[in-house]
């Protein structure tokens, strides 16, 4: 129980980094970006490549968050042509190109093999140490990264993020460079997001394609949507429950005694509904964003 719980907590505070690297675009900022899980494979696999040439472990964190700074900057010059709905189209066939690239680059990233034996950050602890502080750590990065999010929202950069979001003219009328303030955002929610596939890679000691996967982006979208779009607290929330779902769901496959299969389907269906139900009467989220009245 103790190793399922662990397990449990480290894998939903992962998730929660992500989740609130995503805020940053979708909820402040209104992008739809598609494609975000390219920005974890990236801290993951720039982990496992720094491992991979013997560099210090610690060395391949900064690189993964540089990197994929450098991709939402790259994301944000390619959306300067396109409406927002292509863009996001965009955003998804660069995401799959990267995992494209990284399966078939055998002598950069492993190839469909991967890159193994990265190692843990806490591994030389004795016993259940070594994960227990990992745990420790990943949390302590969650609160650390919403109290950011909760005063980069509050701040003059998220108010300019909202009104670009909510009136893309008016701030663009009252001097705001509507380029700069999109690569602005994708920058920062790269770089936290990156910082979750670093974490990932020390945690699975594993960097592969798997976790590159289209769907990948579309879990954390529906934490996002469920929690509440644009609120911190409704992210966490949202990735709470999202995750309790994947939690319960092996537990329920014990009392009832039916497959993998079935428990898979399970818990794609629980999830589904409750964004569904969400969708249907709580468009904003559990815990809807709080807007400034204009009175």
């Amino acid at each position: 129980m103790y190793d399922f719980l662990i397990f449990t907590v480290t894998i939903a505070g992962i998730y929660a980094i992500m989740a609130l690297g995503l805020n940053v675009l979708a909820g402040y900022s209104g992008l739809l970006n598609f494609g975000h899980i390219a920005f974890a494979g990236i801290g993951a696999y720039a982990t496992g490549i720094a491992h991979a040439r013997g560099w210090p472990v610690l060395v391949g964190i900064p690189l993964g968050m540089i990197a994929a700074m450098i991709l939402g900057v790259a994301m944000a010059r390619m959306g300067r042509r396109l409406a927002a709905d292509y863009w996001g189209i965009a955003t998804l066939a660069v995401a799959e190109i990267l995992r494209t690239v990284a399966l078939n680059e055998d002598a950069l990233t492993g190839g469909a093999n991967g890159i193994a034996g990265i190692p843990g950050l806490f591994e030389s602890m004795p016993g259940q140490w070594g994960q227990f502080y990992f745990t420790v750590l990943v949390l302590a990065l969650v609160v650390l990264i919403a109290i950011l999010s909760v005063r980069l929202g509050d701040g003059r950069f998220g108010r300019a993020l909202r009104l670009m979001r909510e009136q893309p003219a008016l701030a663009a009328c009252m001097g705001y460079d509507l380029l700069k303030l999109k690569t602005h955002a994708l920058m920062c929610g790269g770089a936290i997001t990156a910082l979750a596939g670093s974490l990932y890679a020390h945690y699975f000691n594993f960097a592969g394609t798997e976790f590159m996967l289209a769907a990948e982006t579309f879990v954390l979208w529906t934490m996002v949507m469920i929690g509440g779009i644009g609120r911190t607290g409704g992210v966490i929330l949202g990735v709470v429950l999202v995750q309790a779902v994947y939690a319960f769901v092996p537990f329920l496959r014990d009392m009832l005694g039916f497959g993998s299969d079935v428990a898979g389907a399970l818990r794609l269906g629980l999830i589904g509904t409750l964004l569904l139900l969400c969708l249907m009467w709580r468009r904003e989220g559990l815990l809807p964003e709080k807007l400034r009245n204009p009175a």
